[in-house]
């Protein structure tokens, strides 16, 4: 496959909201687009890290000789009375990736998404008792673009963490008030697939070192149980989670979300469970991608390979949900709310049965649940 059409198709993310009904239809839409409630028992936390590597360079930027991250933790929470819902993207990130997608909507929209989170609030769990899934969106993405997926796993008893990988989305907020851009969205090196995932695996390494070390960042840390490490992420996110279980043992579990996998699975295999999540077009066994047919078959240990009809490449992340509740129409057949919640009830699931080792049925066979979702491999 035409490499430069395979990146292309790897942007994600609110750059995909690209086709408006009309500018009366936006003009009508809500003032507040909202997420879809957690589905687990808890409720849920959310804070902010700062993260500095100084011992590599930023990738894209050569002049910046240590590579800067920020994250997000979204978690259990002991209690929310009181306390303020999270944002969903500052107003300055809302401006930009309005601005990149040329929506007909305000530009401070998207931070005023209504989300489920609490800011900073207190942690709830025993130690060295909750798992720790990390998720990478797609190129161009912010961290945020995964929300309803984070919140969700967070509610049913993980620590998640979300990456923004500097200059690899529209728009990134530091503590200092700097807002760093893609940088790497205008890359035309041919292998640059490959350099996308194999950064992005060492941003994965930098963090749990960060999160799991001696010395961690984040107060809550002592809950994270360090051997129950798993990744998920959609597009160039789900094709790093390969690069990152390639590179690091310390994850045990390993999700795709509509990815090509631009860095092969090395001769000796993957042996760590595996789920494949994606939309017919591209990845349906013998679709238009043949990275997934040529991974599945390195893929030694568990594996999943499933499809779903009707969606689309942007289908599992938040940007459909808000795109319709914008007033946008992006053509896809599945609605935001009904590709949210399998992309939630398939990823709880898969994380459920190999991280928490609790037997999950929906992955076993097809589901009259949800009958959109066909087996394949």
């Amino acid at each position: 496959m035409d490499l430069a059409r395979t990146a292309a198709l790897a942007l994600a993310g609110l750059l995909t909201l690209t086709a408006p009904t009309s500018t009366a239809a936006a003009a009508a839409a809500p003032a507040a687009p909202r997420l879809p409630a957690p589905t687990g028992s808890h409720a849920v936390g959310v804070t902010s890290l700062y993260l500095k590597d100084t011992s590599r360079r930023d990738p894209w930027v050569p002049a910046a000789t240590a590579r800067e991250l920020m994250v997000s933790l979204w978690y259990p929470a002991a209690g929310t009375r009181g306390k303020q819902r999270a944002p969903y993207v500052t107003p300055k990130e809302s401006e930009l990736l309005i601005k990149d997608a040329g929506l007909p909507v305000a530009p401070d929209t998207l931070s005023k998404v209504r989300t489920n989170a609490f800011t900073d609030v207190v942690p709830a769990g025993r130690k060295r008792g909750l798992p720790l899934v990390v998720l990478s969106p797609g190129l161009g993405s912010p961290r945020g673009s995964l929300t309803s997926l984070a919140e969700d796993l967070a509610s049913k008893g993980n620590v998640v963490v979300g990456i923004d990988h500097t200059y690899e989305s529209v728009a990134t907020t530091f503590p200092d008030g700097r807002v760093t851009t893609c940088v790497a969205c205008g890359n035309k090196d041919p292998d640059f697939g490959e350099q996308v995932v194999r950064s992005r695996a060492a941003d994965v390494s930098f963090v749990l070192d960060q999160l799991t070390g001696a010395k961690p960042k984040w107060r809550g840390a002592e809950l994270i149980d360090r051997s129950r490490i798993g990744m998920a992420g959609q597009s160039v996110g789900g094709a790093s989670s390969i690069a990152a279980m390639v590179r690091d043992k310390r994850i045990r579990a390993g999700v795709n979300l509509d990815g090509t996998t631009f860095a092969p699975i090395p001769e000796r295999g993957l042996a760590r469970p595996f789920l494949f999540l994606g939309s017919p077009t591209m990845h349906s066994p013998g679709g238009k991608d043949g990275s997934w047919g040529r991974d599945w078959k390195k893929l030694t240990g568990w594996k999943r390979w499933l499809v779903v009809t009707g969606a689309e490449h942007a289908s599992f992340t938040d940007v459909p949900l808000l795109a319709e509740q914008m007033g946008l129409d992006l053509g896809f057949a599945m609605t935001g709310a009904r590709s949210v919640e399998i992309t939630r009830a398939y990823v709880a699931a898969f994380f459920a049965r190999h991280l928490a080792g609790k037997p999950q049925p929906l992955l076993d066979k097809p589901s009259a649940r949800y009958p959109e979702v066909t087996f394949g491999g």
